[in-house]
């Protein structure tokens, strides 16, 4: 189906690896260099979105020359080196780009480097590629940054629909979308990227109706063809996993009928174009939605076809997160057998470590979430101090950069705690929750610390348990 949007077009130059960069990862894992690159990043109060895909473009050679952002925290990284010695061509010497001058205002720019003049117009059409949170107070910035919105009090850049800001506008306005080049394509990529991120650290709940308008967008890139057989794949599998993102917005604030939407046409963009990792994706989060949404039996077969589609691709990773999926589903249909041959499955593909072929977005899968799915398997089996010690060792595990899970963790320790007859200790690990609800909004949290409040209510005469109850009862209601 991909090749029906290709027209005929020069070959593109491809681009020249950088060897030094690849060295200075070393042994990590591209998705283990990313998580350093974001606490170097936090170190000097820079913030990046940076992710095992950002780091296989740079070391493919396909980013030129870092943005502003990115060049302070890898010049933090590795003190001494300048960015020739990390592999990056010199800023000036880059096509579509010009050296800052002393004056000139901080900016995160393009980071995708191109190829061609039709390139180069794709990048200054989508100048909307800015690190997140960073301050835009450029004269020059486009309306599309100006965009902004409201999560948890504190205005946020609309990173969703900032990179496909030209697109989106014609889309809105009725007019044609013009085909589709590397700009189009990275700036999809870049949407996914800074959706997942913003979940990451605010949950769904007031992100999913504005990534609606980026994913139709996609769809409309997608139906006006591009022009390199290249760029197709990556539109179609750019816009699947984009589907997949909003997909999860919707399942993570309780719309699991839209949610089954999205992730259906994610199903149907995988196999249109023939994409393993995109299928195995939609299944991965079918299996999660089958669960959360009471069909047991549907989240086993789903995590069974994921394992299928995800076989040929070598990740043992994806095979340990897919083995907790299918773990999930066997828990909804009490077979303790199945579920806990499933754990040892995940266990032990976890064990033998990452790889260069870890999907991108599984970035969040470490060891703090293998141990907060198995605290829901035996949650959903009633094994309460089980379930405790495993979604407490989850809590402590959790990097604090992803917020939304580390109140997840906490949310279901609480609940265990609680279930499992310890009040006072529940009604802890819940005012930890309470105290991270400023930052997140997530309606499955929300459901679930309701949850705990009702089954501490009997034991309201403990102070601790008084006060969890009084301010959860203060807190305003998810919209």
């Amino acid at each position: 189906m991909a090749s029906s949007t290709v027209t005929s077009a020069q070959p593109e130059r491809p681009p020249r690896p950088n060897l030094a960069f690849r060295r200075l990862r070393g042994k990590r894992s591209p998705a283990e260099f990313a998580a350093a690159v974001r606490r170097a990043a936090r170190e000097i109060g820079e913030r990046v979105s940076c992710d095992a895909r950002y780091v296989g473009r740079v070391e493919a050679g396909e980013i030129r020359c870092p943005n502003y952002a990115y060049e302070r925290v890898f010049l933090h990284m590795f003190p001494g080196r300048t960015l020739t010695d990390l592999g990056f061509a010199p800023r000036s010497s880059v096509r579509g780009r010009q050296a800052r001058t002393p004056g000139e205002s901080r900016g995160a720019g393009e980071p995708y480097e191109t190829h061609d003049t039709q390139d180069v117009r794709d990048t200054q059409d989508l100048q909307g590629l800015q690190d997140l949170y960073e301050t835009h107070d450029n004269n020059e910035e486009s309306d599309v940054l100006r965009r902004a919105f409201m999560t948890s009090g504190a205005t946020v850049a609309a990173a969703s629909l900032g990179p496909l800001g030209p697109a989106l506008d014609a889309a809105a306005a009725g007019r044609p979308t013009r085909r589709a080049g590397t700009g189009e394509a990275g700036a999809l990529e870049e949407a996914v990227r800074r959706i997942r991120l913003l979940d990451d650290r605010h949950g769904a709940d007031g992100l999913y109706r504005r990534a609606a308008a980026p994913l139709r967008t996609a769809y409309a890139l997608l139906d006006a063809g591009a022009s390199r057989q290249a760029t197709a794949d990556r539109l179609y599998t750019g816009a699947g996993e984009l589907a997949i993102s909003v997909g999860w917005l919707a399942h993570d604030s309780g719309r699991f009928d839209d949610a089954r939407s999205h992730y259906a046409e994610a199903l149907a963009t995988a196999r249109m174009n023939g994409d393993a990792g995109l299928e195995a994706h939609a299944f991965c989060n079918m299996a999660f939605l089958a669960r959360d949404a009471g069909r047991p039996r549907e989240a086993v077969r789903a995590a069974q076809a994921a394992q299928r589609a995800a076989r040929p691709l070598g990740s043992d990773r994806l095979m340990s997160l897919l083995a907790l999926r299918e773990a999930g589903g066997w828990a909804g249909l009490a077979d303790r057998v199945g579920c806990e041959q499933a754990l040892a499955r995940a266990q032990a593909f976890y064990g033998r470590g990452p790889s260069d072929t870890d999907p991108e977005w599984m970035s969040f899968y470490g060891e703090a979430e293998l141990e907060g799915l198995e605290a829901q398997c035996w949650s959903t089996l009633g094994d309460w101090p089980r379930a405790a010690r495993h979604a407490r060792r989850a809590a402590d595990l959790q990097d604090p950069h992803f917020t939304r899970n580390l109140a997840l963790y906490s949310a279901e320790l609480a609940d265990d705690l609680a279930r499992g007859g310890r009040p006072d200790e529940a009604a802890g690990a819940g005012m930890r929750v309470l105290d991270l609800l400023g930052e997140v909004q997530s309606s499955r949290i929300h459901t679930m610390l309701a949850g705990t409040a009702r089954v501490l209510l009997p034991h309201r005469r403990s102070p601790a348990v008084s006060t969890f109850l009084d301010r959860h009862t203060a807190l305003p209601r998810p919209a």
